[in-house]
């Protein structure tokens, strides 16, 4: 058996149970210069950026940003997220300033036929539909049944022409139709809905149809007023075409059966609307933004 070598690495001199000690082994070198570096960096980082609480308030740091804030007054701010954002947006702000210059000029019908405009009014457009639209209509504009319109099948509440959406862009709109369990019974109001589904070849009883066609184009319900004599609606109301089968606030498409497009349809008959409301972005949006979003707006649905 071969000798064991003398212990060569020092030790604290602590000993325990007689031959347990501890040694004093030093860090490696690449580790110690490691630390010496990370101490470094964050004394550097703490110079430039916001770093201590100091007082009320923090260590601001050195380093500063410019922007210019929403009343148009020029800022310079020690380095935060919020101040960063603010300086991006201004020069996204002012690379795209030559474009709304241009769309400020141009009529709806030149700005559709230019390419370069139309490319931007593609990009701009998306943004400003993505942070103000899409809460309601859905990222694509497909919009949601029984809450908000879909904006990309061409069938147009206020009318799809480039200064109807305009018009409805500024100004917003509220749409209405009254609760008609306070005017009908249940069985009239069934019958209601049964011709309601007629009109757009859904299955049906014909009987209770014929009997809502009465109700319908009379003064006891007098839905005629609003939907017109034909049932295909009045754009100057906002009252939908009944007989495209495309639905809005009766949510048929997800009816399983007969019985349930039709319940579906009561259920709006008989508790009426006063949630098709839409406000006015003419405070929010400049006259600009807002005619870059009545572009792609009535690109989505192909317009009118």
């Amino acid at each position: 058996m071969s000798e064991q070598k003398p212990q060569t690495v020092p030790t604290t001199g602590h000993v325990w149970d007689g031959d347990l000690q501890e040694y004093n082994n030093p860090l490696p070198v690449w580790w110690v210069y490691t630390f010496y570096a990370t101490v470094i960096f964050a004394l550097v980082y703490w110079t430039i950026y916001p770093s201590w609480p100091f007082g009320k308030g923090w260590i601001g740091g050195v380093s500063k940003i410019a922007y210019v804030n929403s009343e148009g007054e020029s800022k310079t701010h020690s380095w935060n997220t919020r101040a960063l954002l603010l300086a991006d947006l201004n020069k996204a702000a002012i690379a795209q300033k030559p474009y709304f210059d241009k769309v400020e000029a141009m009529s709806y019908e030149q700005i559709a036929k230019d390419p370069e405009m139309s490319g931007f009014i593609l990009s701009a457009g998306k943004s400003l539909f993505a942070d103000n639209c899409a809460p309601c209509h859905q990222a694509g504009g497909q919009g949601m049944i029984g809450f908000f319109p879909n904006l990309t099948d061409d069938d147009w509440l206020y009318g799809g022409s480039y200064e109807k959406v305009h018009e409805t862009l500024m100004g917003g709109r509220r749409g209405y139709m009254p609760a008609f369990s306070e005017v009908l019974n249940g069985g009239q109001i069934d019958q209601l809905a049964n011709y309601v589904a007629s009109l757009s070849g859904s299955d049906h009883d014909s009987a209770k149809a014929v009997a809502g066609d009465t109700l319908f184009h009379g003064e006891a319900a007098g839905c005629y007023v609003c939907h017109g004599g034909d049932a295909k609606g009045r754009q100057e109301l906002g009252a939908p075409n009944l007989t495209d089968n495309i639905w809005l606030w009766a949510n048929v498409p997800a009816a399983g059966s007969a019985e349930g497009k039709v319940a579906a349809i009561r259920g709006v008959i008989a508790s009426g609307l006063n949630k098709g409301v839409m406000p006015a972005w003419s405070a929010r949006l400049t006259p600009e933004q807002i005619k870059v979003l009545t572009v792609y707006v009535h690109e989505l649905g192909g317009g009118q």
